[in-house]
Formats: structure tokens, C-alpha cells, sequence
């Protein structure tokens, strides 16, 4: 699709755009927006009260969500995968450790693997079409952009990468020292298991209150906007019953005359 909603050919730019903003000319400027008229669609306040304008604010966030969730899960499934790969497990009949221990690090390293794929995968796959759109900085393309109709998914994605995949591999942690130190020292694999509950419960309650402040936040934007569109709404009443007194008073004078 072009960037430029119309045809260029046949339009030459004016001379005194030719030296200093041959670059910045756009031959339907008058018309719309776009990216070869060097304003960003931020920069207009006219469309800052906008749903289209909401829309484009919703496409940054789940931009910025996808790409932090890409990164997260790539990188915590590679720590996965390569500690799967090189902790050197003992025979059975040369290890203490417990039977249950080795099958909790093998369910927990797949589901750690499994969580982290899936939301590299929503990322992957929708991130491209959320680009295509947000890097030509055109608020009225955003309808083009998939990213309202997948709300659903990137957030599942979000969630997978930043709480329940973090989770996971916290508790991978603690098995895999468990697996490794065992058989040297019993209370280096007990330690790890303490030092692993109080850092996981401060990693809990941050969850907890980040996501209970960032509610709280958009509570209280939405009062915010809330009250602005009444004040607006009483503005607007007051210009209209001001107008209507100034037209019955006009009346009244063309009468007596």
C-alpha cells in the first residue's frame, strides 16, 4: 500500500520547495497526512481527542508489549534449553537424588520451553503487521492495524513472558540446583530451596501491586476524561442557551421596530 492516499504522477513540486524541502513535500499536503510531509501525527492537537487517536495509543502499547515479550522469551528459553542440556545427571544407582526431583525438572524445563515458544510465537506472528502500520505514522491507517481484533492474544502473550514464564523459571532454579548440588550437599540444595521462597513472594507481591497501581491508574484517567467531557458538555449548553437568548433578544428588537 502507498503511504500517499493519492497518485503522484503528474504533480511536480514548486521551485521553492526544491532546495530547502524537496525531501519534506508532499503533493496532497492540504489533503492529509503523511509521512513525506515531516509532521508526525502527534504533533497535530486536532486529532488528540480523537478514537482514532486512542487507537493509535493502544497500537504503541501492544507494540512495546510484543517486542519486550519477543526478547523475554527468547532469551528465558535459551537459559532453559542450554541448562537441560549441560547438567550432568549420575546413574540411578549412584545418585540420591529423588525420582520425584528429576521428573519435576523435566516437567518444569518442557512447560518453561512450551510457555516461553508460545508467546514468541503471538509475537512473532502479529508483531510484523503492528510495524507495517505504526512505523508509517499515519493516525487515520491505524484502522489497518490488527492489533483491537488480537487484543486477546497479546496480552495471553504478555503474560506468558512476563508473569508465568518468570515464574517458571524461578522455580526452575531451585530444581536444577537441587539436581546438581544433591548429591555433593544436602544443605546446598535445602539453601537454595530458602533462598528461593522469600524472593519469590517479593516477586509475587511486585506483581500484585504493579498491576493493582496500574488499575488504579486508568481509574483514574477515565475519571479524569470523564470529567472533562462534562465540562465540556456545560460549556457547550451554555454557548448554545447564550446564542438562543441572543436570538430571541435580536427578535424582540426587529419586533418593536
Amino acid at each position: 500500500m502507498s503511504v500517499w492516499s493519492a497518485s503522484t504522477i503528474g504533480n511536480n513540486p514548486p521551485h521553492s520547495y526544491t532546495n530547502s524541502r524537496s525531501i519534506h513535500w508532499c503533493p496532497n499536503l492540504r489533503q492529509h497526512k503523511c509521512v513525506m510531509s515531516g509532521e508526525t501525527p502527534l504533533q497535530s492537537g486536532d486529532t488528540l481527542h480523537t478514537p482514532a487517536y486512542l487507537s493509535w495509543r493502544k497500537l504503541q502499547l501492544s507494540r512495546a508489549k510484543l517486542k519486550a515479550s519477543s526478547k523475554t522469551s527468547a532469551l528465558l528459553s535459551g537459559f532453559a534449553m542450554v541448562a537441560m542440556v549441560e547438567v550432568q545427571l549420575n546413574p540411578p544407582d549412584q545418585t540420591k537424588v529423588p525420582p520425584a526431583m528429576l521428573v519435576a525438572f523435566t516437567v518444569c524445563t518442557t512447560l518453561l520451553v512450551a510457555v516461553h515458544m508460545l508467546a514468541l510465537m503471538i509475537s512473532t506472528c502479529i508483531l510484523p503487521n503492528i510495524e507495517a502500520v505504526g512505523n508509517l505514522h499515519s493516525i487515520s491507517l491505524v484502522h489497518e492495524s490488527p492489533h483491537e481484533r488480537l487484543h486477546w492474544y497479546i496480552e495471553v502473550a504478555w503474560a506468558f513472558s512476563t508473569l508465568l514464564g518468570l515464574i517458571l523459571f524461578l522455580v526452575e532454579i531451585a530444581i536444577l540446583c537441587w539436581v546438581k548440588f544433591y548429591d555433593l550437599s544436602e544443605t546446598a540444595a535445602w539453601s537454595a530451596c530458602v533462598v528461593l521462597i522469600p524472593v519469590m513472594i517479593v516477586f509475587l507481591a511486585f506483581a500484585v501491586h504493579f498491576y493493582m497501581s496500574l488499575a488504579t491508574h486508568k481509574y483514574e484517567v477515565t475519571v479524569t476524561g470523564i470529567k472533562e467531557l462534562e465540562l465540556l458538555k456545560e460549556q457547550i449548553e451554555l454557548g448554545d442557551h447564550d446564542s438562543r437568548m441572543n436570538n430571541l433578544t435580536l427578535l424582540d428588537q426587529n419586533r418593536m421596530m
